[in-house]
């Protein structure tokens, strides 16, 4: 047998020992730190009490718009399967306004203002793969607490006579799907979608009429697409 055949025997040989050695290596392990940064998206799917004037219902509904911002993700791995997971991200900004409101109120529709959020997330993840598989889908359940600021009322709603805005904060349950592909033994694609219920209760004051309430179920999904690297 020459020494090129010898040594490719030998190669067939080791290498299944080989490719386990580095697929092993590239998964998630106990102990493990990892850190996400990307794109994420929220788009609310909001449902609207009508809007609220003391006890009378004078109709309409509140509306949101999506927006995307840099998402941060904090993970630690407590076993090779199960680990505690963190959502973080800079402020989201929204524009708040208000929609089919009836004829004998048309003051009401139109855009009210923008609000600014952010909607930390804790969950716990869980990874059914193997550890030997570089491809590491996750499901995950947890809870969420939104925090609104920066309300500001519009030029437009204004000069309808409205001088205040503000959304209570809100706690509720989240729930995600996601997955890892490691690139190397540190560096991963990360893709997740979440839902999160968020409810508020929105207000704001008109001149000559009052103050107005409107509860609103936000409960939007999360998209979130980025790097990872894992210490």
């Amino acid at each position: 047998m020459s020494a090129f055949a010898s040594r490719l025997g030998l190669a067939a040989l080791f290498a299944p020992a080989l490719l386990a050695v580095s697929v092993t290596a590239q998964a998630h392990q106990a102990g493990d730190i990892i850190v996400r940064a990307g794109a994420v998206t929220v788009d609310p799917h909001e449902d609207s009490s009508g809007i609220k004037l003391g006890g009378a219902n004078l109709g309409g509904n509140a509306t949101l718009d999506s927006d995307t911002q840099l998402g941060l993700n904090f993970a630690y791995m407590l076993t090779d399967h199960v680990g505690v997971e963190l959502l973080a991200a800079t402020p989201f900004s929204h524009d708040v306004g208000v929609a089919g409101s009836p004829a004998g109120a048309p003051a009401l529709n139109g855009k009210l203002g923008s609000i600014k959020h952010l909607p930390p997330t804790l969950s716990a993840v869980w990874y059914p793969m193997a550890s030997s598989s570089a491809f590491q889908p996750y499901v995950g359940a947890g809870v969420n607490f939104t925090w609104f600021f920066d309300e500001e009322v519009s030029s437009s709603a204004k000069a309808k006579g409205f001088n205040s805005l503000s959304l209570d904060n809100s706690w509720g349950l989240a729930a995600q799907l996601g997955f890892d592909y490691m690139l190397t033994d540190k560096v991963m694609l990360n893709a997740q979608a979440r839902y999160i219920d968020i409810e508020t209760t929105g207000h704001t004051n008109l001149a000559g009429v009052g103050r107005l309430n409107v509860d609103v179920d936000v409960d939007p999904f999360v998209y979130m697409v980025g790097l990872g690297y894992k210490f």
